[in-house]
C-alpha cells in the first residue's frame, strides 16, 4: 500500500485540473482511442525522424559539407539540430539525477562531488570545444561518429552541470518536519526517494530543463557551424546553415534559419515542456487545498489515452514487484555505501591523471603571459559582474510576476520560453549589423551579447522558486494585509532566495562561457574582438597555441570555483538556515 501522511507529508496529491471549454479537450477526454491514434502518429514519426539522425553516425566523414541555404533543407537540418539536443538532454537528465542524488546523501562524497561540479561548471565549454573535435575526430577518422559524439558532449556540457545543481539543491532544502515524518512512518530507502525527494526535485528539474535547453540551443550552434583554420567541421544543422548563410550575405536564408529555430522552439514547448510543467503541478507542497490547472493539449491527450495508461500501470506494477523482492532480499545500507565510495576513489583517479596531464601542458607558460593572463581575466570578469547585476535586476521582479500570476504565467510564459531558448548566436550577426548602424562599440555590445545567453538562468529558476512557493503563506501574508514591499522583503525574496542563487550560480558560469563569443564575433569577412579572457581562448585556438589554450581555461575555471566558494556557496548555506520552508 502506498503510505499516506495526512497533513504532513502532502508530497503527491490528487491534483484536479481546471479544464478550459476548449472542444479539443472534451474529445479527447471523451474518445481514449483518439488520443491513442494521435501518440501512434507522433511516436512514429519521431521514431522515423531518430533513425535518419542515427544513420548519419555511419556515414563517411567528408572533407567538406555543402550545406544547401534551399529553405526545402530546413526541416531536415532542423530535425537533426533538435535530435541532438534532445539527446544530449535525456544524458543530462540520468546524469544530474545520479549526481545529485550521490551528492546530497553521501556526505563525504559531497566534499568532493560538489566542488567537481563547481570546476565542470566553470570550464569554459567553447573553449575545450577545438580539443574535443579533434580527439574524436581523430578516434572516428572514417565516419562521422566523432562529430556528432562531439555536438552531444557539447550539449550535454552544457546542460548537466546545471541540472545536477538543482537536484542537489531541491534535496538539500526538503523541510525537517518531512524528513521527520518519513522516519516516523518507517519509509524505505526507496520510499523515500519516490514520496519524498524526487516530488521535491521535479519542479526545479523541469525549469532547470527548459533553461538548460535553452543554453544548449546556444553551444549546439556553435558547435554545428565549428572551423578550424582551414578545416570544416560543419555539421548539417541550424548552426551551419546560418553560419553559411552570413558568410554568404544571404539575409533571405538567414531569416529562413531564424524562423525554422522559432518553430523549433514552438515544437518542442508545446509537446515536450508544456506537458512536463503541467505535470510537475502534482509536486506542489500544499497544506491547502489550492487548484492547479493546464492548458496543455498534448498533455490531455498522454493523460486520457488508453494505451498510456495500460503502459504506465503495467510499468508500475512490475516495478512495486521488483522492489518488494529486493526489499525482502536485502535491505543492506553497506552496499549503496560500498558502491559510492568506490566510485568515489575511481574519480579521484581520473581527476589526479588529468591533473597531471594539465600541469605538464602549463609549464611552458611564461610569467609575463600570466600576467598578461591575469589582465585580461579582470576585463572579463568587470563584464560578468555587469551582467548578474542587471541580469538580476530584470529576472526578479519579471520572475515573480510570472510565477505568482496563473494569468500572466498561461498568456506569457510559452513567449518567454521561445526568446529564451533562441540561441543568441543566431542572432549575432544580425546584431553586430545593428551595432555597426547604431555606432554601438563592442565594449558595450559584449556585455549585450554575454546578458542575451545569462539571464534566462536566473528569470526561470525565480519563476521555479514563486511557482513552488507554498500557498498557505500568501494567504497568510494576505491576512496579515501586508504591503507590496513587505510582501517582497518577507515572503517573495525568502521564498525564492534559494532558487536565485541557484539561478545566479548559473547564470555566472554562462556568462564566463558566453564571454568566448561576445568577446571575439566574426561576421563575413569582419573580425570584431575586445581584450578579455574570452577572446584569448578563441584566439589561442585558433592559433593552434594548446598550451596558452589550456592555461586560459585554466585561468577562467580557478576564477569562478573561487567566487563559487567565497561568494555563492556561502550565499546558499544562508539560504539554507534563513529560508529553508522548516516551519
Amino acid at each position: 500500500m502506498k503510505p499516506s501522511i495526512h497533513g504532513k507529508l502532502p508530497l503527491v496529491r490528487n491534483v484536479s485540473y481546471l479544464k478550459t471549454n476548449s472542444r479539443l479537450f472534451t474529445f479527447f477526454k471523451q474518445h481514449p482511442h483518439a488520443c491513442d491514434c494521435v501518440l501512434i502518429l507522433f511516436v512514429t514519426g519521431m521514431i522515423f525522424g531518430f533513425v535518419s539522425y542515427f544513420y548519419r553516425f555511419a556515414e563517411p566523414l567528408q572533407a567538406r559539407v555543402d550545406i544547401d541555404l534551399s529553405p526545402l533543407s530546413l526541416p531536415k537540418y532542423t530535425f537533426f539540430s533538435m535530435s541532438r539536443g534532445l539527446v544530449g538532454y535525456i544524458l543530462s537528465l540520468i546524469f544530474s539525477l545520479l549526481w545529485g542524488f550521490w551528492a546530497a546523501k553521501d556526505k563525504v562524497a559531497e566534499r568532493v562531488l560538489i566542488p567537481v561540479l563547481d570546476i565542470l561548471q566553470s570550464i569554459p565549454i567553447l573553449g575545450f570545444m577545438p580539443g574535443l573535435i579533434l580527439l574524436l575526430v581523430g578516434l572516428f577518422p572514417h565516419n562521422n561518429m566523432g562529430l556528432e559524439l562531439a555536438a552531444i558532449i557539447m550539449v550535454f556540457s552544457s546542460q548537466a552541470w546545471n541540472m545536477a545543481f538543482g537536484v542537489y539543491h531541491s534535496i538539500r532544502i526538503i523541510p525537517q518536519d518531512k524528513i521527520d515524518c518519513s522516519a516516523v512512518y518507517r519509509f524505505s530507502n526507496w520510499q523515500r526517494i519516490k514520496w519524498l525527494e524526487i516530488p521535491y526535485t521535479i519542479i526545479s528539474l523541469v525549469w532547470n530543463s527548459i533553461m538548460s535547453m535553452a543554453g544548449g540551443w546556444f553551444f549546439l550552434i556553435v558547435n554545428e557551424a565549428f572551423r578550424l583554420g582551414d578545416r570544416d567541421f560543419q555539421l548539417p544543422g541550424l548552426g551551419s546553415y546560418m553560419s553559411v548563410a552570413a558568410a554568404n550575405g544571404n539575409i533571405p536564408a538567414m531569416f529562413w534559419a531564424i524562423l525554422s529555430m522559432i518553430l523549433l522552439i514552438v515544437f518542442l514547448d508545446y509537446f515536450l515542456w508544456k506537458p512536463l510543467v503541467a505535470w510537475s503541478q502534482k509536486f506542489r507542497v500544499e497544506e491547502t487545498g489550492s487548484i492547479a490547472y493546464t492548458d496543455s493539449l498534448f498533455f490531455q491527450v498522454i493523460t486520457h489515452s488508453f494505451l498510456m495508461n495500460t503502459l504506465r500501470k503495467s510499468v508500475h506494477f512490475l516495478c512495486t514487484l521488483s522492489l518488494k523482492k529486493r526489499s525482502r532480499a536485502s535491505k543492506k545500507p553497506l552496499t549503496a555505501l560500498i558502491v559510492s565510495r568506490s566510485g568515489l576513489g575511481l574519480l579521484l583517479c581520473v581527476i589526479t591523471v588529468i591533473l597531471l596531464f594539465l600541469t605538464s601542458m602549463i609549464l611552458e607558460i611564461p610569467f609575463d603571459q600570466w600576467l598578461h593572463l591575469g589582465h585580461m581575466t579582470l576585463l572579463t570578469f568587470g563584464r560578468v559582474i555587469c551582467c548578474i547585476v542587471i541580469g538580476t535586476f530584470i529576472a526578479l521582479p519579471l520572475g515573480l510576476w510570472l510565477g505568482l500570476s496563473k494569468t500572466l504565467s498561461s498568456r506569457l510564459e510559452p513567449v518567454i520560453q521561445v526568446v529564451a531558448s533562441f540561441p543568441a548566436t543566431l542572432l549575432f550577426p544580425i546584431l553586430i549589423l545593428l551595432f555597426n548602424y547604431t555606432g554601438i562599440s563592442l565594449n558595450i555590445g559584449c556585455i549585450i551579447l554575454m546578458l542575451m545567453g545569462t539571464l534566462w538562468y536566473i528569470l526561470f529558476n525565480v519563476i521555479a522558486g514563486a511557482k513552488a512557493m507554498p500557498s498557505d503563506l500568501r494567504e497568510v501574508s494576505i491576512t496579515f494585509r501586508l504591503g507590496t514591499l513587505q510582501k517582497f522583503l518577507r515572503l517573495y525574496l525568502p521564498a525564492v532566495f534559494p532558487y536565485l542563487i541557484t539561478g545566479l550560480v548559473a547564470a555566472a558560469g554562462g556568462a564566463w562561457n558566453a564571454s568566448i563569443v561576445a568577446e571575439y564575433v566574426s561576421y563575413k569577412d569582419q573580425i570584431l574582438t575586445i581584450p578579455g579572457i574570452g577572446s584569448m581562448i578563441n584566439l589561442s585556438a585558433q592559433n593552434g597555441n594548446i598550451p596558452l589554450l589550456v592555461a586560459s581555461i585554466l585561468v577562467m575555471a580557478a576564477v569562478v570555483v573561487i567566487l563559487n566558494y567565497q561568494v555563492w556557496l556561502r550565499l546558499f548555506h544562508y539560504s539554507e538556515k534563513r529560508f529553508s520552508l522548516n516551519y
